[in-house]
């Protein structure tokens, strides 16, 4: 087991159920890493580094729609065509199956030929996503750290089906950290890949610093958090008095 990169070690403090894995497009074949001679969905694979296992991946690894999604191949009318989702019984029709392939986000063609996973203690690249399984109190931890600097929102996006590619490709094009809840997912709630009612947060390379500096300084346990419905209360009316004071 290799030592935790020292930037990402404030993640040991929250000894999340399982550990954080880091995910890296590349174009040229990854040094240092073994190719699984298996083939697995795009959402298995990220169960197989959070199984301690670093590894690589090419268009020959997938058995859905992943290489689809990073541009590997050209298109799957099978899928594309909306005939699969009805059949699962996931949409009523065509029609409404087609539509999500219309706006799903997806890497240029052939701008991506291998895809690297590494749990956190085997990264030895450097991340263009991080993500991670956490409990409800654990992931507000990381949507307070989002906005404690820039006051911004937080939002989820997501479809019913094909959610890799609002885990894996949302995230890195948009620039955006994005949630979703286990047991939504069609096909991660089939294959049970994860216990239900956790959030699977993805975070982007862009994003990861001012997380990490956030965490460090702010309090992650607010006091309102420990004093109960009145004493919350309380505590805000007393703060609204004394700012009126000083005004």
């Amino acid at each position: 087991m290799s030592p935790i990169p020292k930037e990402y070690s404030i993640l040991e403090k929250f000894d999340f159920e399982r550990t954080p894995v880091g995910v890296k497009y590349l174009f040229d074949k990854p040094k240092g890493l073994e190719r699984p001679g298996k083939v697995m969905d795009f959402c298995e694979m990220l169960v197989e580094a959070q199984q301690g296992n670093a590894f690589y991946v090419d268009k020959d690894n997938f058995s859905c729609v992943g290489a689809l999604l990073l541009g590997m191949k050209e298109d799957d009318p099978t899928f594309e065509s909306g005939r699969v989702g009805p059949k699962l019984g996931a949409y009523k029709d065509v029609r409404a199956n087609r539509r999500i392939y219309q706006y799903l986000p997806r890497l240029l063609k052939n701008s991506v030929n291998y895809v690297a996973f590494a749990p956190l203690d085997k990264m030895d690249f450097e991340p263009d996503l991080l993500i991670i399984l956490a409990s409800v109190s654990q992931a507000e931890i990381f949507i307070r750290a989002k906005a404690y600097t820039t006051g911004e929102s937080w939002s989820a996006k997501g479809t019913p089906v094909v959610g890799c590619a609002w885990l894996y490709i949302y995230p890195y094009l948009q620039g955006e950290i994005n949630l979703s809840i286990t047991g939504f997912g069609f096909g991660m709630k089939s294959r049970r890949l994860f216990p239900e009612g956790r959030i699977l947060l993805s975070i982007p390379w862009d994003k990861l610093s001012s997380i990490f500096k956030n965490l460090e300084e702010m309090e992650w346990v607010p006091e309102s958090y420990t004093l109960g419905a009145e004493g919350h209360k309380k505590k805000v009316h007393r703060i609204v008095a004394e700012l009126e004071q000083e005004s």
